[in-house]
């Protein structure tokens, strides 16, 4: 995976990629948002972000896929696999940023939900 940076809040820190965890970022992001804090972090192609109303997302920009981690503070389950040297999530659905909205598109029930107040230009610029 070689060498990757890891954004928590105003710092930067360099990881190897050995030292990269998966489910640490997202237990990570799980804790933020059932604190009601507000967070972004990016790790190569993957942004995870936690917002004040105690949602969390898994994010990818390459393929514009999402899966929720959090809602209200509460954490969802998430399917992914681990090794170490590779990670495998179980993508439910996708994403789009329109104007001031995030709009996620759930690949099972077809549902299309727009959500407003997210971090929206924070992820514009990184993906």
């Amino acid at each position: 995976m070689g060498r990757k940076t890891i954004k928590r809040g105003p710092g930067k820190r360099q990881i190897e990629g050995k030292d990269f965890h998966l489910a640490d970022e997202i237990r990570y992001i799980q804790r933020r948002a059932a604190e009601h804090d507000g967070c972004f972090v990016t790790v190569g192609p993957l942004a995870l972000f936690s917002t004040e109303t105690g949602d969390a997302w898994l994010l990818d920009a390459e393929d514009h896929l999402a899966v929720r981690l959090a809602r209200d503070g509460d954490p969802d389950d998430v399917h992914f696999e681990e090794t170490d040297t590779r990670f495998a999530i179980g993508w439910k659905g996708e994403y789009r940023i329109d104007g001031n909205a995030f709009v996620y598109i759930d690949r099972d029930t077809g549902r299309i939900v727009t959500i407003l107040g997210y971090p929206v230009r924070r992820i514009a610029e990184w993906g």
